[in-house]
């Protein structure tokens, strides 16, 4: 291979005395990763052009062809018809070149005041700010299902849990509610991150500015940043903003995992409180029978997939000194990837949420298991007068008076009542237990008895998934 055709080939090869070996050409290119950027490449090169024209460093002419090539370059990626070469390395100098084969000499101006350093800083930025944008969408949908189901059963009980063990009535809709505090949580994440998304790199050129006179104020106006970044140096070598929309992927993912845990648990025959449609479960190659929630569980398991992309930008950039390093070619295939798992999850979750099939008559059979209305009477006793340690205590003696008795305590009778509680032994009168105390352990008056904001009163429940509503324009 000759030094001639190297020079025809790499953009900077005038330095050289030999080709780059086919190994390390393979080793360092990323075209066939990073030509995902491409619209976003483009977009970035018009503005930069618009620029150094309105500033008088390239011609009117040169903006104009390079705005024709630009289009004709476009339309050939949309169709597919675009040649992308391993030997020019990456989507930028493929670009480049295909502009210079089409508008001469005006292609080779646009690289004027600018670095692929600070060209790839804003290329990833203006890509990364579409996708939050997709994605806060997104989570507005599953919110929105959420929600939706919630209101199905605002007054349909479930067992609330502590440790996996049956703790206090709830309502599904509350239940789901929490989920989609969660999701809100994660929408005013991305919102956050957002900010420090959209900031131009643009005109750090390599690490140290350029010597044209351009306006990177226009080139941010130009684009919709919020502003340029305020120093080149870190311009060009700050990852920060990817690593913080993969930490916020990985919080939202850890809620996803959190839902699909428990729709995976409830789905189960031991617990038959839900069913999910059959387009998002599988069966199984030898048991006739089986119908396995496959999507919770592969969400589960894409969780740790988004954890250990975080992790991996974390790591690349550790050690790096200032200013870019060809470590940051890394950065896009864990982003890519962060990306397009938390797209399809939220895509799909919004659409299997919306299908859930509840089983009530399961669940509130599961909330009479466990005493759940235990701590409702103790609140009873101590509004009677009782400090809540006696009526604690009490109330414990009851729960094991149930427990020889294998019945709840919504089944006693007020004599039985009074029997179970031994509010004697403790210095108070049996006169206390009367049938309204007895009123307070069905699973109706728990829940009503929860009305304030956050209670799991169903009318509250109604209330709240209205202010969510209200909140998101939903």
């Amino acid at each position: 291979m000759s030094n001639q055709w190297s020079k025809k080939q790499e953009a900077w090869s005038a330095r050289f005395n030999e080709p780059m070996s086919e190994l390390v050409k393979r080793y360092t290119a990323s075209v066939f990763f990073d030509k995902r950027l491409a619209e976003f490449d483009i977009q970035g090169s018009l503005a930069h052009a618009t620029m150094l024209a309105e500033a008088g460093v390239i011609a009117a002419s040169d903006l104009q062809a390079i705005q024709n090539g630009m289009s004709q370059i476009l339309s050939e990626i949309k169709a597919g018809q675009f040649t992308w070469q391993l030997d020019l390395e990456d989507v930028h100098l493929n670009i480049e070149r295909r502009l210079t084969e089409l508008v001469g000499d005006a292609g080779k101006r646009l690289h004027t005041g600018r670095s692929r350093n600070d060209q790839v800083a804003t290329d990833i930025r203006l890509f990364l700010r579409h996708e939050v944008d997709r994605i806060q969408g997104l989570l507005k949908v599953l919110i929105k299902a959420l929600i939706t189901v919630a209101e199905r059963n605002h007054d349909t009980v479930m067992p609330g849990f502590t440790h996996l063990q049956v703790a206090q009535p709830v309502t599904f809709g509350h239940h789901l509610l929490a989920y989609a505090e969660m999701f809100e949580r994660d929408l005013e994440r991305m919102h956050d991150c957002r900010k420090r998304i959209n900031r131009l790199p643009l005109g750090a050129a390599a690490l140290a500015g350029t010597t044209f006179p351009i306006n990177r104020n226009r080139t941010a106006e130009l684009l919709e940043f919020d502003a340029p970044t305020r120093n080149s140096l870190d311009s060009v070598s700050d990852r920060d903003f990817a690593i913080e929309f993969c930490s916020a992927s990985s919080i939202l993912m850890m809620h996803v995992s959190r839902l699909s845990e428990e729709l995976i648990i409830w789905m189960s025959q031991r617990y038959a409180f839900i069913d999910l449609p059959d387009r998002f479960c599988t069966g199984s190659s030898i048991m006739p029978q089986k119908k396995n929630p496959d999507v919770p569980e592969l969400a589960r398991g894409k969780t740790g997939r988004v954890y250990g992309h975080l992790m991996g930008l974390l790591t690349l950039m550790k050690g790096q000194p200032l200013a870019y390093n060809k470590d940051n070619q890394e950065d896009k295939e864990p982003l890519f990837d962060t990306v397009d798992t938390v797209v399809d999850t939220l895509t799909i979750f919004a659409e299997m949420v919306e299908g859930i099939q509840v089983k009530a008559d399961n669940m509130r059979a599961a909330t009479l298991e466990g005493y759940a209305t235990a701590t409702d009477l103790a609140d009873a006793l101590v509004k009677r007068g009782m400090p809540f340690r006696d009526a604690h205590e009490a109330v414990a003696r009851a729960v094991r008076y149930c427990d020889t008795q294998q019945c709840g305590l919504e089944a006693l009778t007020v004599a039985q009542l009074q029997e179970a509680l031994k509010l004697t032994e403790l210095g108070y009168s049996d006169d206390l237990v009367n049938q309204e105390l007895c009123a307070v352990l069905t699973l109706e008056g728990s829940l009503q008895a929860r009305n304030h904001i956050g209670g799991t009163n169903p009318g509250q429940v109604m209330a709240a998934a209205a202010a969510a509503r209200q909140r998101l324009g939903l």
